[in-house]
């Protein structure tokens, strides 16, 4: 919780050692949980400025959502994927877009 405030405020200097240290206690099997924290790590990189790991991120967040029946991961990634669509340019956040697309 602590991280996903942190994010939600842009300080991502704060955020991103927090949710990334309550993300390696998560493993595949809780996918939804895991999409939604990936959600908020993409953004404090985005508010960083680190496009690519940002697309990175929101790449692993789509795979763990696709494969869950809640809604709400891919709901809380659209608002990322639309700051990434300002980096269209960026090679990696094309391919992040499209696979949203799909």
């Amino acid at each position: 919780m602590t991280g996903r405030c942190w994010a939600e405020l842009r300080r991502p200097l704060r955020a991103v050692p927090v949710l990334e240290s309550a993300l390696s206690r998560f493993d595949d099997a809780h996918a939804r949980d895991k999409a939604l924290y990936l959600s908020w790590l993409a953004d404090a990189y985005i508010s960083a400025g680190e496009i690519e790991v940002a697309a990175a991120v929101t790449g692993r967040a789509l795979d763990l959502s696709a494969g869950v029946a809640s809604v709400r991961p891919r709901q809380r990634l659209a608002p990322v994927l639309a700051q990434l669509g300002q980096h269209r340019s960026v090679a990696a956040v094309r391919g992040v877009l499209e696979k949203a697309a799909s």
